[in-house]
């Protein structure tokens, strides 16, 4: 019998899956999003010089216009499929199948758009090499995470705030403090505290930001330490290239299952 329930607990959670899957792919959300990565990337390709070039290009468009779309797109697809949600809660369906299938029904078309976007004109123009590829996979993996990511925290939002308005105006003030604000203050406080050691604070505040992790990860792909900033040079001084890359990778993991976590307990709790 336990084998036959988790059988049809997957089933639900695949059919509630492909229901979402279908359904954001019908809103041409996706359809522009990848839209805008192929053109950007193809753009890149034929006037930015080389790969490589072009992928480091790429790195600050994908930090900036990943999190922003994810979070403000799931938010507000979250607070109009409220409806949806409540119809099938009202049939014999777990919260957390529904919480899982809703999830992954809206988080992998995103990554799937995304990868679509950007792997179709490197596939077109072709790569330059296995270091080419392998930074390609990196970005790829990157993408996908962040939108693990901001998706989870737009789950957590749309369970969290009743209010559509509030919880849309949460999801943006994450985004600017997260890919804008935090930047900036980081590079207040290594000014303030200039005399004082700042490795191991640099590395928390950068641990504190899936956002930076991110960027970190990617930029250790190049040949461009400089570029790396204050943050990015201390975690790889400390923790060495292999040791950082893992490191970063399972935080980004924690960044996304945390704000999951939380949404399913509130999820589960919630009064629909």
């Amino acid at each position: 019998m336990s084998r036959m329930s988790r059988m049809s607990r997957m089933s639900a959670t695949t059919k509630v899956i492909k229901y979402e899957m279908s359904n954001v792919v019908r809103s041409r959300w996706v359809l522009a999003y990848a839209l805008f990565f192929f053109l950007v990337t193809d753009a890149l390709l034929r006037f930015g010089g080389d790969g490589t070039r072009a992928l480091l290009s790429l790195v600050n468009i994908v930090l900036f216009i990943i999190p922003l779309v994810t979070i403000v797109f799931g938010t507000m697809y979250l607070y109009d499929a409220r409806e949806f949600t409540e119809l099938l809660l009202a049939q014999p369906v777990h919260r957390r199948q529904l919480f899982a299938g809703l999830y992954v029904g809206l988080a992998l078309p995103l990554s799937l758009g995304f990868l679509a976007g950007v792997g179709l004109p490197f596939a077109l123009h072709g790569l330059g090499g296995a270091t080419e590829g392998a930074t390609l996979a990196a970005l790829a993996l990157a993408g996908v995470l962040l939108t693990s990511v901001f998706t989870a925290i737009a789950f957590l939002i749309a369970v969290r705030s009743e209010d559509k308005v509030k919880g849309l105006g949460l999801a943006i003030a994450i985004w600017l403090a997260f890919a804008v604000v935090y930047d900036g203050l980081v590079l207040l406080a290594v000014s303030i505290f200039a005399d004082y050691p700042l490795e191991r604070p640099m590395v928390a505040m950068m641990l504190a930001n899936p956002v930076d992790l991110a960027r970190v990860f990617l930029l250790m792909r190049f040949d461009v330490a400089a570029l790396m900033g204050y943050t990015g040079a201390v975690f790889e001084r400390l923790f060495g290239t292999e040791r950082g890359v893992i490191l970063a990778l399972g935080v980004l993991g924690a960044w996304c299952a945390v704000p999951l976590a939380l949404g399913l307990r509130w999820f589960q709790r919630k009064d629909f």
